[in-house]
């Protein structure tokens, strides 16, 4: 069983930083792909980044390069998505999610709770 927590959410105006992070828990969750998805109002949700379990490699969405970065301790077992220049676009509940498989899979098992990020204009 994976736990995932995340937090650093708000509301801040457009141009302004963020950073978002995933506090992972669990006996395996150190060899999983961690990921950031986004899920706006009436939109369905969608990928953000993710990073492999060593930290190593990483994936973002065209929607967020240059922009967003994301990163891993993996002494903490803990993600972390950077957000600059943020946008009113941006709006959405963030969610970390944990995956048995690389960084370009889609298939993730466990999901936190979210985070809502609020981006004025």
């Amino acid at each position: 069983q994976v736990q995932l927590v995340e937090s650093g959410g708000g509301l801040v105006q457009a141009g302004d930083s963020l950073r978002l992070t995933c506090a992972a828990s669990g006996d395996t969750v150190s060899g999983h792909t961690l990921g950031w998805f986004r899920q706006a109002p009436g939109k369905e949700r969608e990928f953000v980044a993710a990073v492999s379990w060593d930290g190593k490699s990483t994936h973002h969405a065209d929607s967020v390069k240059g922009r967003f970065t994301i990163s891993r301790d993996v002494a903490k077992n803990t993600a972390y998505l950077q957000m600059n220049s943020l946008k009113p676009e941006d709006t959405a509940v963030y969610y970390c999610a944990s995956s048995r498989t690389s960084i370009w899979g889609n298939v993730y098992d466990y999901w936190g709770q979210g985070t809502q990020v609020t981006v004025s204009s």
